[in-house]
């Protein structure tokens, strides 16, 4: 094989290899299906020509019809008259007329079967684009879905658990130390000595608020002999009805 040959032939395989990579079969499918429904008005046109001839043969042999019969009833009126001069003139006219009518029924039984070919050929056509539209849709379809598959599959190829799950894990560390300062940075705000300065204040407040209950209730004469003072608080493991123990062997002086 020459070095041209050699040539050739990879810049075919080159060439080919990038058309093939950029035609889409979606747009292709949709392009064919435009392409057979813009013929549908060039094929209605050619039938509507074929109808007119045919229509206009019609036309025709019926007016050379009528010809025919007005040229018999002149030749009939001039021999009746005695004209013979005038009826050889209209029956050559005659003889003429039924030619052209001859000629023109056999034109326009042409015409009638190339209609009747005309209108069957559109009507296959129009058949076979709604088929092959059909087609086409089904095979658009089919192309979508093997699209999003091939999308689906890529995504399942570069999806990696092992790196999510690291991701998930190092979140939940840093989430978890930052829980933990924000608690540690509580506990030790409520053990402050601010805190406890403030409970100190909060007892020694209530405390004047019993005081100055007291001086109500001593002005109103509310309390009892003996009740001008505050009632000692009985001690730690004492009760407020302890009395003296009287010892029962004990001898009266």
């Amino acid at each position: 094989m020459g070095l041209w040959s050699r040539v050739k032939r990879s810049m075919r395989a080159l060439f080919g290899g990038i058309i093939e990579k950029t035609e889409d079969p979606e747009l292709i499918l949709q392009q064919t299906i435009r392409d057979m429904r813009d013929r549908v008005p060039e094929l209605n046109n050619s039938v509507a020509q074929v109808m007119a001839t045919e229509k206009l043969l019609a036309k025709n042999k019926e007016r050379l019809g009528t010809q025919v019969v007005d040229l018999d009833a002149r030749i009939r009126a001039s021999v009746k008259m005695g004209r013979d001069d005038i009826a050889t003139a209209y029956i050559g006219q005659l003889q003429q007329a039924q030619m052209d009518h001859q000629k023109t029924s056999q034109q326009l039984e042409h015409a009638e079967l190339a209609s009747k070919q005309a209108l069957k050929a559109r009507d296959n056509y129009v058949l076979q684009m709604q088929r092959r539209t059909a087609e086409a849709m089904q095979l658009i379809n089919q192309s979508k879905q093997a699209k999003l598959q091939e999308q689906l599959a890529q995504t399942m190829a570069s999806f990696q658990l092992g790196d999510d799950a690291g991701t998930f894990n190092e979140m939940r560390d840093k989430i978890d130390r930052r829980a933990a300062a924000a608690e540690a940075k509580l506990q030790l705000g409520t053990s402050s000595v601010d805190t406890q300065m403030q409970e100190i204040e909060r007892e020694a407040m209530d405390m004047q608020l019993q005081d100055k209950l007291l001086t109500y209730k001593r002005e109103m004469g509310l309390l009892g002999p003996g009740g001008g003072g505050q009632q000692a608080l009985p001690a730690e493991g004492e009760t407020a009805n302890a009395h003296p123990v009287i010892n029962e062997g004990s001898t009266n002086n």
